[in-house]
């Protein structure tokens, strides 16, 4: 006996029906067997070091709403310039800064 394969036609459930980079869909079916649209969220880049421009570590990628809503320990890392520079681009800075010093003796 053969099968036919199931519809997976569905409808989106927000504003407009257009297939952009905003509008992402999965296609997921339900405990209830109907095929239902599940919006995905865009993949977020994560802050970068201000020097070298590396992904920082310790930080989680969020959108600028994310941001403003996380809390303290979520958006730094306890060092100096946490969540804004490398931890090898502040090594390179105090031992920059140590050198200068140094000469200036």
């Amino acid at each position: 006996e053969l099968k036919m394969a199931g519809d997976h036609r569905i409808t989106y459930t927000r504003r407009h029906a257009f297939r952009t980079n905003s509008n992402k869909v999965k296609t997921i079916r339900t405990p209830g067997g109907r095929h239902s649209a599940q919006y995905m969220a865009k993949l977020r880049k994560g802050p970068r070091c201000g020097d070298c421009k590396i992904c920082l570590p310790g930080i989680k990628h969020m959108d600028s709403t994310g941001f403003k809503n996380a809390k303290t320990s979520e958006k730094t890392v306890s060092r100096a310039y946490g969540g804004s520079r490398c931890h090898t681009c502040v090594r390179q800075r105090i031992v920059r800064a140590f050198l200068i010093e140094e000469q200036k003796i």
